[in-house]
């Protein structure tokens, strides 16, 4: 066979299995069901790598995951409910339309229904959280649960962990779940005394290659979660770092978080329990009888609505996005959101400018930089489109605007650990809280009204071509924002 003709059959074969790879790679990705842009995205791209890409999507594309729903837990912490569900049920019926079909959509997406709260105290800034943390984790008695994405050692993380030492060794069980990624920095030595003190520990979603056949890149909780004896908790953006206390640096993040007591901690512990069974392959110990009356305790009914909101991979109904977009169309008068990494989806984006164009006072609340330029960028792509709707744009200036908040007219605030983002809508495991009613929008109302006096308005504006270009460009990159 001369030279030429080798050349010739080598063509061949590599354009057969060119072919057949792209063949392969594509019925594989088609039957992950994802969004046709994110399905053509990994096609055409994985395209350039013949053969590589099998593993690039292997370790980096989106997986499937199954996350077990305690349905048991569910059925006894509506049991532990009862009076709370039954005033509910009286509040609901006397409340309007509008807020009845929010709490129908929140239950039905996420299987978490409509409670209630004696109190719902708002936390401005990471010094406020991190006290009143401290001071339910002193008081408890039986047992704390935290879940966190980001635990940092460091000065915060040291005295709080020195604290559910103390705790642990007056007898108190104390599980702490920590995202693997979030909080890589917290190593074995830092633990070590928790351990020693007969803490549990577990990590979500452990990246490492060895650990799992196909270690999970994505899919990080990003929940911040602390229930201490299953009738105080707390939610919200504060992560367990210095970068979000003000008293140990000055340009910590600015951020809020929610403390909430009665009946609602109860669905705030139901998310943990089952993230922690997920996350280690089991219940906690002993969870049934004695010891489940006292993870969900008998709680006197509130007289503050709230339902607690949950949504990750594990669900395709988005539960958050949903709630969110809904309470957006929902609103006749205002709609005010807080988020520091603004990358809207497609359904986000309509409702919003929806809003504006019928005559809703439409604000938003941005940091001028975030901690990812490009992400700024990509935010920023959106604001001419904004503006000529009608939405007001302010952009944070003081220091990184970490808060994540919407609040909806009189009747409905929403706050907890979901950037307005698809990575958090669809992408992350995230918690939030629901306050129907005065209780919350007040508080935040006036936080927002707060924080505009360190911001300044966006105006309509034609950038130059490069920085034109560099937002086009960062839009793009939306769906893996």
């Amino acid at each position: 066979m001369t030279l030429p003709e080798l050349s010739d059959a080598w063509k061949t074969g590599l354009s057969l299995a060119w072919t057949f790879y792209i063949a392969v790679l594509s019925v594989w990705i088609v039957l992950q069901k994802r969004t046709p842009v994110a399905t053509l995205g990994w096609i055409l791209s994985l395209s350039a790598l013949p053969y590589v890409g099998f593993g690039v999507y292997y370790f980096f594309g989106p997986q499937r995951l199954r996350k077990q729903r305690l349905k048991r837990l569910r059925v006894r912490a509506s049991a532990y409910g009862a009076r709370d569900l039954a005033l509910i049920s009286r509040a609901a019926h006397e409340a309007p339309p509008v807020l009845r079909q929010l709490a129908a959509l929140g239950t039905a997406s996420c299987g978490l229904p409509l409670s209630s709260a004696t109190a719902a105290d708002l936390l401005s800034g990471g010094a406020a959280t991190f006290d009143a943390i401290l001071e339910a984790v002193d008081a408890a008695q039986h047992h704390i649960h935290l879940e966190y994405y980001i635990y940092e050692p460091d000065g915060i993380g040291t005295q709080l962990r020195d604290r559910l030492v103390a705790r642990a060794r007056a007898g108190v069980q104390v599980r702490l779940l920590i995202d693997a990624l979030g909080s890589k920095r917290v190593g074995r030595q830092f633990l070590a005394p928790l351990r020693e003190a007969g803490a549990q520990i577990a990590l979500f979603h452990d990246s490492r290659i060895g650990r799992r056949l196909r270690p999970v890149i994505n899919y990080r909780t990003h929940r911040k979660i602390v229930v201490c004896d299953g009738c105080i908790g707390f939610t919200g953006g504060v992560n367990i770092t210095d970068e979000e206390d003000r008293r140990a640096r000055a340009d910590a993040y600015h951020d809020v978080h929610l403390r909430l007591e009665g009946a609602a901690v109860r669905w705030l512990q139901t998310t943990f329990l089952e993230d922690w069974a997920y996350a280690t392959g089991e219940r906690p110990r002993g969870l049934g009888g004695e010891l489940l009356s006292q993870l969900l305790p008998q709680l006197d009914a509130g007289r503050i609505p709230v339902q607690i909101v949950s949504s990750g991979p594990d669900t395709p109904l988005e539960p958050i996005h949903r709630l969110q977009v809904a309470a957006i169309h929902s609103a006749t008068q205002r709609c005010w959101l807080t988020t520091p990494y603004f990358v809207p989806t497609e359904a986000a984006l309509m409702a919003l400018t929806s809003a504006a164009l019928r005559g809703v006072d439409v604000r938003l609340l941005v940091p001028e930089r975030s901690d990812s330029r490009i992400v700024t960028a990509a935010a920023r792509s959106y604001f001419a489109e904004l503006i000529a709707a009608g939405v007001k744009i302010w952009e944070y200036r003081e220091r990184m605007l970490h808060s994540k908040t919407l609040v909806v007219d009189e009747h409905c605030a929403m706050i907890g650990t979901a950037n307005f983002d698809q990575r958090s809508f669809s992408l992350n495991f995230e918690v939030m809280a629901v306050v129907y009613g005065p209780a919350l929008t007040q508080p935040l109302t006036a936080q927002f009204e707060a924080d505009l006096e360190h911001a300044l308005p966006v105006r309509r504006r034609r950038p130059r071509f490069a920085r034109r270009l560099g937002e086009a460009g960062a839009r793009l990159l939306s769906p893996l924002l």
